[in-house]
């Protein structure tokens, strides 16, 4: 197996149970829920043909409407933008279609067992993503205060690389039992899970990373911090993470959502834009043959939501930006959770204050990426040194920089088609840094940047169409990439994810369930964004007094059992 830079952990090896993103906090096996024969439920037939609402349609809008219709329900999906949310695949104009961006999620770790459910599903392939060193890269450069380094295999690194990458392998064995809570989720142990993790929750939820870090003896050195925080780990630098909590990268990688990751073929847009389309073998209620886009008129999801209002009787009324005011018994809010405070005009009385509070503290992180469209793979030229003669290394390389493109990425499909370049991809203060410019200043300061590194390389001269960007703190349907809670935030992320659970709820707080990947416990991973669809799936059934099967039971049917820690608020 190749490493990473550096290396986040030891992984384990094919003979071992393969792991799922499940993870400690909810330990529930969604992936089994999924493939069960018995289906996800269903509900009595005299609620058959009841329309809900489902806001946002993302990824997980659409997985919860997908299945509700299975189940006999008419899924009204209203988005503001475009089916997909933060699965955007783009074009570049004027070129071959084949040549795609993706602008928001773009690889997916093999422990995203219930979204690989859906990729099967419609019949979608994955290929290997040229992260640093991994297998499907031929070379990574890893520049540093203009020093840099070409690399086939972290061997090929300087030993302080290999330093920092044992320095964060004792950091979390040391710190957070890594190698204990890696087995038990493999072996999907639940008690052993909960000991673990129970135990870190409490000791752990008011530390940073940047101070989990401190705290080990490994990284006594500032050097080896700073060089951890501009390479990191998988991905890429994760100094940007530093003031996070640490409870959210140790769910990263217990789950090794950082490495082996895969690229979906022709971009990830395509799942939700294909499970709207898809007419279910296995459906109750409607006629064989329907599909999302049957059930709305013109093919098309309702527009944006203005207006959520709780009225007479529990029901959830929704006002759409065609003046069209329809009232449900239940909705299901699958949008990023800040459109809650800006965009839409909510009423109070929706969610418990407690709710509302935690809704009011997520904290996202800022994200840009800027793509352009060249005429070959021509990083996979041989470079020569300056006597002419061949030294065996790529022209170019996915490239690891504290500049200010920070990670870039080669992307192709063959050694004579026409590829992409992903030139930067950055988050937080890296991303606001690119803010005010627009999407051609973006590249002229990324080519200088690149040309500094390397200095005999044209990549101008290989660009065949203009630049396509985004900043996703900027857009405004999103306001920000992904959740990433803050110290002492774990209680806010609970009540968020617990929602789906409400029979403890006063009944005038019932019906509406949130979803999305902001309420799962691993945002910026679009199996998040599954399974909390999944779980509010689940909950809308519940509300309709529909059941599980008894051989498959649902993950509100196993609540008690597997419930996230519970921290004091006192």
């Amino acid at each position: 197996m190749t490493s990473t830079v550096p290396n986040a952990v030891e992984h384990a090896d094919a003979q071992q149970p393969p792991i799922t993103m499940f993870g400690p906090d909810f330990p529930y096996a969604y992936d089994d829920f999924l493939a069960h024969p018995a289906g996800l439920g269903q509900i009595p037939a005299t609620e058959h043909g009841t329309e809900v609402a489902v806001i946002g349609g993302g990824l997980s809008g659409i997985v919860a409407a997908y299945e509700l219709m299975k189940m006999g329900l008419k899924p009204v999906v209203y988005e503001a933008d475009q089916i997909g949310g933060r699965l955007r695949t783009v074009g570049f104009d004027g070129c071959d279609e084949s040549l795609t961006a993706e602008m928001g999620a773009m690889r997916f770790p093999p422990s995203s067992t219930a979204l690989q459910h859906y990729i099967d599903l419609v019949g979608l392939q994955t290929q290997a993503f040229p992260n640093p060193l991994a297998e499907a890269t031929p070379s990574t450069v890893v520049d540093l205060k203009g020093e840099s380094h070409y690399a086939e295999t972290v061997a090929d690194l300087p030993q302080v690389y290999r330093d920092v990458a044992e320095a964060w392998n004792r950091c979390l064995e040391e710190g957070a039992d890594f190698s204990d809570m890696n087995r038990a989720l493999r072996e999907r142990d639940v008690p052993r899970i909960r000991e673990i993790w129970s135990r870190l929750v409490e000791k752990l939820d008011n530390q940073t990373f940047y101070g989990f870090l401190c705290d080990s003896e490994a990284f006594k050195s500032f050097r080896h911090r700073e060089i951890f925080g501009q390479v990191g780990f998988g991905t890429g630098g994760w100094d940007t993470d530093f003031p996070n909590s640490i409870l959210e990268i140790l769910r990263v990688v217990y789950t090794e959502a950082d490495d082996h990751h895969r690229g979906i073929v022709g971009g990830s847009q395509q799942l939700p834009l294909r499970l709207w389309e898809r007419e279910p073998e296995k459906i109750v209620h409607w006629t064989y043959g329907t599909s999302l886009a049957s059930l709305h008129e013109g093919g098309e999801p309702r527009p944006a939501v203005t207006r959520l209002d709780r009225t007479a009787g529990n029901r959830i009324t929704v006002t759409d930006a065609h003046g069209d005011i329809r009232t449900y018994r239940t909705a299901i809010f699958t949008a990023q959770s800040w459109m809650l405070l800006s965009k839409i005009a909510c009423d109070d009385s929706l969610f418990p204050i407690d709710h509302w509070t935690a809704i009011e503290r997520t904290h996202y992180m800022e994200s840009s990426k800027l793509f352009v469209p060249v005429d070959r793979p021509f990083w996979l030229d041989k470079a020569v040194d300056d006597r002419g003669n061949p030294t065996g290394r790529d022209v170019m390389s996915m490239t690891l920089t504290d500049r200010m493109t920070r990670g870039t990425y080669l992307l192709d499909d063959g050694p004579d088609k026409p590829a992409v370049i992903c030139l930067s991809y950055t988050w937080c203060d890296d991303s606001l840094k690119w803010l005010p410019l627009s999407a051609n200043e973006r590249m002229e300061v990324m080519l200088k940047s690149l040309g500094e590194i390397y200095p005999k390389v044209d990549i101008r001269k290989h660009i065949i169409g203009n630049p396509v960007t985004v900043s996703w703190e900027n857009e405004p349907y999103f306001m920000g990439a992904f959740k990433a809670n803050l110290p002492g935030h774990y209680r806010y992320q609970r009540r968020l994810f617990t929602h789906f659970m409400q029979e403890e709820l006063p009944e005038d707080k019932r019906g509406i369930f949130l979803a999305g990947d902001d309420i799962s416990w691993t945002a910026g991973w679009a199996e998040g964004a599954v399974q909390t669809a999944l779980n509010a799936v689940w909950g809308v059934m519940h509300h309709f007094g529909g059941t599980t099967d008894p051989t498959n039971p649902g993950p509100g049917d196993v609540y008690d059992e597997i419930a996230p820690v519970k921290l004091p608020e006192d």
